[in-house]
């Protein structure tokens, strides 16, 4: 008996890993992403509990609030986006819809840019970032604190 429960734990414990389960760290079914720092190659995400400040390459933007993510994992917002923030923050921020999924400690996150200047919708990413990995984002800074949204 204690082999057979040795067996059922590490086929229990595998399974749950393999799901991408965690410790309840991320976010469960219908609620929102998970507060933090998710890093990937030339992008990163900082969560708090009023902004998810967002960096693709040499760009950024943000959305007011928190991302709810529903029942299958994926996300819809709108937000905000500056197009030119390296090396000299210039022009106007724009309106933003940010889109992904999140799978276990994974979020795969794009961002559609109505760029009003041009006329044209700028497409950023996708790309694929982790929970608690330090962001990459070679000679572009990231901000290491989101800015908080501005009173109306």
């Amino acid at each position: 008996p204690v082999v057979r429960n040795r067996i059922v734990t590490r086929a229990v414990t595998a399974a749950w890993f393999a799901t991408g389960c965690t410790s309840g760290a991320f976010p469960p079914a219908g609620s929102a992403l998970t507060e933090g720092t998710w890093g990937g190659d030339k992008a990163g995400v900082i969560v708090t509990d009023s902004v998810t400040h967002v960096h693709i390459g040499c760009t950024f933007g943000d959305v007011p609030g928190l991302v709810q993510v529903d029942a299958t994992g994926r996300f819809s917002a709108d937000g905000s986006y500056l197009l030119k923030a390296f090396p000299v923050v210039s022009g106007p921020r724009l309106p933003a819809q940010f889109s992904g999924r999140v799978v276990g400690r994974t979020l795969t996150l794009a961002v559609a840019v109505n760029d009003t200047t041009t006329g044209k919708v700028v497409a950023l990413g996708p790309v694929t970032l982790v929970y608690g990995k330090d962001p990459m984002l070679g000679p572009c800074p990231i901000c290491r604190a989101p800015e908080r949204p501005r009173a109306r």
